[in-house]
């Protein structure tokens, strides 16, 4: 009995110093991994990206010391752009990063692609269509699968910001699925809220939910390529600008606008740039842009807790153990869902209480 008693005290022992070696060696990796991106490694980027995505145990320690290392205070841009599939998304941003690269701009490109509700899988074709984009050396561009969240916003994506901006990217595109989902979600991620809109696609405020107009710092109608269609984009123009003039006044004290662009043709591209340029002067002139930052950081932390909490009941085995039995009780109409829930929750606090 001695034995095992002196057995088992270094077998806890040995566990002891396996997760102080374990939590020393993840240590010394993040600080590596952001070391090497902070000097313009893509592959240590695409790295560290992939770590704070997964979803393996083993990564998470590892994801929140990459992220402790890589945050901080950023002069960025972070721009949201958002529209119906084949609007032009792909086009419009390939040609924005093209010609911000000119400029000597840094540019990444978080292209959230839609996730199958089936498989899972995502069509993460974004680097295929912006080809040239993708070949430019102040460019780094990642698809990440949407995994059907709310927006068509990676749950993910903050992080992929943060990363992104320690590497030095001082552009961040962000670009939504824009599937007709609350776009809240890029509002709360974004200092800048672009809607891309095509002409001539039938009665051009039909189908779009009043709030995504409200949240638009401006609207871009693309596809005005030949001067039949710009003549069309130009009407459509006028109707959502007075449209927009309607709704309250921003706090930002920013007045909505709409424009017209090509951006097959590369025609009025740099006519957008001008205008988010004179967005973020007038907002870190009056406070606000500053003052949205800060706000963001706080409904990231609620969010995390909020996701956090939410894996911590799915993941306990006294939940485990009665969640299945629960579900049938439910679609068996045996028990009202929020009774299941109310009793889910309970024994999860229960056992961490005990």
């Amino acid at each position: 009995m001695q034995q095992e008693a002196s057995l088992g005290t270094l077998s806890a022992r040995d566990a002891s110093i396996a997760s102080i070696r374990q939590a020393r060696q993840n240590q010394q990796d993040a600080k590596e991994l952001v070391d090497a991106l902070k000097k313009g490694d893509k592959t240590a980027l695409s790295r560290a990206i992939t770590i704070v995505e997964s979803k393996a145990l083993k990564h998470q320690s590892q994801a929140r010391e990459i992220l402790k290392r890589a945050f901080g205070p950023s002069d960025s841009i972070r721009i949201g752009i958002t529209g119906i599939p084949g609007v032009g998304k792909s086009t419009f941003i390939e040609q924005l990063g093209l010609m911000l690269a000119s400029k000597g701009h840094r540019i990444a490109v978080l292209a959230v692609d839609p996730s199958s509700s089936v498989s899972g899988g995502s069509i993460l074709g974004d680097k295929t269509r912006m080809h040239q984009l993708t070949q430019s050396p102040f460019a780094f561009i990642r698809p990440t699968p949407s995994k059907l969240t709310l927006g068509g916003v990676a749950r993910h994506t903050r992080e992929s910001i943060i990363l992104c901006e320690a590497a030095g990217y001082d552009i961040i595109l962000i670009e939504t699925v824009g599937v007709g989902q609350s776009e809240t979600a890029v509002a709360e991620l974004c200092d800048f809220f672009l809607m891309l809109q095509i002409a001539g696609a039938g009665d051009e405020l039909q189908g779009i939910k009043r709030g995504i107009i409200e949240m638009a710092d401006a609207i871009v109608i693309n596809k005005a390529d030949d001067p039949t269609k710009l003549k069309i984009a130009h009407a459509a123009q006028l109707e959502y600008q007075r449209a927009l003039g309607l709704f309250p006044h921003k706090s930002s004290g920013w007045q909505p606008r709409t424009l017209s662009c090509s951006a097959l043709n590369n025609i009025g591209i740099d006519t957008v740039w001008e205008m988010i340029q004179e967005y973020v002067a007038q907002t870190k002139a009056n406070g606000h842009f500053t003052h949205k930052r800060k706000n963001q950081n706080l409904s990231w932390m609620e969010k995390t807790v909020t996701e956090s909490l939410k894996e911590t009941l799915l993941l306990h085995p006294e939940v485990l153990a009665h969640w299945n039995e629960l579900k049938e009780k439910v679609t068996s109409e045996k028990i009202t869902p929020i009774a299941a829930a109310e009793i889910l929750v309970d024994l999860a606090l229960q056992k961490r209480n005990g």
